[in-house]
């Protein structure tokens, strides 16, 4: 496990998304306009973080941005290499949108309590499930705030499924006009199986062990969670999706190094061969696969972080959200 401890130093965690900081302005900013009501993290207990503005009137769909695993909507303290949605966010700026019409969710914090134990990566308010209700009452808020009557909602990793279940239990698709899903792990992830091979399992890199409570979630394509979330129709209501997923390494979902991620064997958290590769697709949306991603990740060099920074992304998202009037 040599491979194993020389990660750790790292501290770049699975379902979350890194980059280096960049000299260019965060145009969307990093806090809620006046008047924007105070959400507090049902996990936490704490005002989550985010974006938006009252600048300018909403003549677009608004955008919600909903990040990853062990991410933040932009850098902290606690997760400085962190916090790229803003990057996405200001290429949409650039491109037409208003940053009245653009919104970020940070839904685990500035990540400070990671400090103090890692295993927390992996722990119940790191699940889909734990930050259902910051999403539902975030969009909320931002329709109420607009005006606007639907939302675009664009998720990387985790935030998928955060979405998807939100989506699921309120039957919200009427208020989410399209969806985008980058990396998202809608049929399990790789980094849960028993295997002594998978040094996800060991606490500095978060321990997701097979009973851990994202691995119960998300370990296995046919766990409760995912077996209801995919029951029927992958894609229903009247909502647009499109997904993302790399498709040449992926430290979530295919087993092979990734960037500075060493391979883990193809496992489900029983143990069981299992192929994850295609976990990101969905049944009736747009699917598109890319390769090169790792070239967006500088600093760990993965597809999987280097979706949320990929050009690629970026340009084909905006062309999905497009007509949005």
């Amino acid at each position: 496990m040599n491979a194993a401890r020389a990660l750790a130093a790292v501290v770049v965690v699975t379902l979350a998304v890194a980059g280096p900081a960049q000299a260019k302005t965060k145009h969307v900013g990093t806090s809620f306009p006046a008047g924007f009501p105070v959400i507090v993290d049902a996990s936490l207990g704490t005002p989550v973080l985010g974006f938006g503005s009252a600048d300018g009137p909403v003549a677009h769909t608004p955008v919600v941005f909903v990040h990853g695993n062990n991410d933040t909507p932009y850098p902290t303290a606690c997760n400085a290499g962190y916090g790229h949605m803003t990057d996405f966010a200001d290429y949409l700026l650039a491109h037409g949108y208003r940053a009245s019409e653009l919104w970020g969710l940070g839904y685990q914090g500035d990540q400070c309590d990671l400090l103090a134990d890692q295993t927390r990566r992996s722990a119940v308010g790191h699940t889909s499930l734990a930050s259902v209700p910051d999403l539902r009452a975030f969009v909320h808020a931002v329709l109420a705030y607009t005006g606007a009557e639907q939302v675009d909602v664009v998720a990387h990793s985790l935030g998928g499924t955060i979405t998807r279940e939100w989506l699921r239990q309120d039957n919200a698709y009427g208020l989410v006009r399209n969806f985008v899903t980058i990396a998202g792990p809608h049929h399990g992830i790789i980094n849960c199986s028993p295997s002594p091979l998978n040094y996800w399992q060991l606490a500095p890199f978060g321990g997701f062990t097979p009973s851990s409570a994202v691995c119960v979630e998300l370990g296995a394509t046919d766990t409760p969670f995912l077996a209801a979330l995919n029951a029927g129709d992958e894609t229903p209501g009247p909502t647009r999706y499109l997904t993302f997923r790399a498709t040449d390494s992926d430290l979530v979902y295919i087993s092979a190094p990734d960037g500075l991620f060493p391979a883990v064997p193809a496992l489900d958290r029983d143990g069981d061969p299992t192929d994850f590769s295609r976990s990101p697709e969905l049944a009736g949306a747009r699917n598109i696969g890319l390769a090169g991603q790792s070239a967006y990740d500088p600093v760990a060099g993965s597809a999987h972080l280097g979706l949320w920074n990929s050009p690629e992304v970026w340009r084909t998202t905006l062309q999905f959200l497009r007509p949005s009037r």
